[in-house]
């Protein structure tokens, strides 16, 4: 699976905005990411107690971790990039079904290196992360497959996982990485390295809600592509596009500060499209193969890629910053 990746070019006048990164780093970054480390150790809490997959205190832990890490999930850069945390915690999509087969292949064979969490972070990230344990608790065949015992210790082996790598996550944010974006110096030389870097999170959010979150499951008009959802065992696969805008607007007006007329385009795009998302009533995205309920999906698609255009041709050269190609393009 191939890293997303935005690079992006310095304009010849950059703005150089260290208030806004400071504020984005202390008001969105660290806190996500707090989030993330205390609803995964809650997670993992869960699993301890029951880990039996219709235990709907388990269920529940499950979702609030998720919702965390995909409002934390655009950041994709600096910690979450080490180790492949960021693939350890979510690998999708999988187009080769390389999760389903990792998980079955590991209960079949009972195989008992899954007990000690630090052999566990070696094994293959198709078998570990949200997405892994989103079989284990909603497949109809993988929730039941192989013994009941095993399956516990699947979840119980995930969860922990997951929880360790948030921690992780978390520390070298805390630790290191704020402050080296806060003062410029080092990994980035100037203040507007840092803010292409986060102008580049905001494209990469952005290209992930209509490229992946919308795009796959669309596939064409011949051939819609409802299985390609994300999260559809679960029913989240619409969840997660209102709780990526939610995570996203912020960081949009916070680059924009200073920019009020921007910043009421922002608004006023991101409500479009969170009102579309919520009046769809189609949490799996079923509806991509009815001509009528299609359209209401391309609609919302649209309002994403109406966002996408104001990010590149508003607030980039705002802040002196340009997208350039990235590695989605063509897929």
């Amino acid at each position: 699976m191939r890293k997303i990746s935005l690079p992006l070019t310095l304009a010849a006048t950059p703005l150089a905005a260290a208030e806004p990164a400071d504020q984005i780093v202390d008001q969105q970054i660290l806190p996500a990411f707090q989030e993330l480390a205390a609803d995964s150790a809650a997670l993992a809490q869960a699993a301890q107690a029951d880990c039996t997959s219709g235990s709907e205190p388990l269920r529940v832990a499950y979702g609030v971790a998720f919702d965390a890490w995909i409002a934390a999930s655009h950041f994709r850069f600096g910690p979450t990039e080490t180790d492949n945390r960021a693939f350890a915690l979510a690998f999708w999509p999988d187009s080769r079904s390389k999760t389903p087969k990792a998980l079955g292949t590991l209960i079949r064979n009972e195989d008992s290196g899954i007990s000690d969490p630090a052999n566990f972070a070696t094994y293959s990230i198709a078998a570990r992360g949200f997405y892994a344990l989103e079989y284990l608790l909603y497949d109809p065949q993988l929730s039941a497959a192989g013994s009941d015992a095993y399956r516990c210790a699947m979840t119980r082996a995930i969860s922990t996982d997951i929880a360790a790598t948030a921690q992780s996550i978390r520390a070298d944010w805390q630790q290191n990485y704020a402050a080296e974006m806060r003062s410029p110096g080092n990994r980035y030389q100037n203040g507007a390295e840092v803010t292409q870097e986060l102008f580049k999170a905001l494209n990469t959010g952005l290209q992930v809600l209509d490229d992946m979150r919308l795009g796959r499951p669309l596939g064409t008009f011949e051939k819609p592509r409802p299985a390609r959802a994300e999260a559809r065992r679960s029913g989240r696969s619409l969840h997660h596009v209102l709780v990526s805008l939610n995570a996203l607007e912020p960081l949009a007006l916070a680059l924009a500060d200073g920019n009020a007329d921007l910043q009421a385009k922002i608004t006023a795009g991101v409500t479009k499209a969170r009102k579309k998302a919520e009046n769809l009533g189609d949490p799996v995205f079923a509806g991509v193969t009815d001509p009528a309920s299609r359209f209401r999906i391309e609609s919302l698609q649209q309002e994403i890629k109406d966002l996408r255009a104001l990010m590149a041709d508003e607030l980039g050269p705002a802040l002196g910053v340009s997208a350039g190609f990235n590695s989605l393009d063509g897929d």
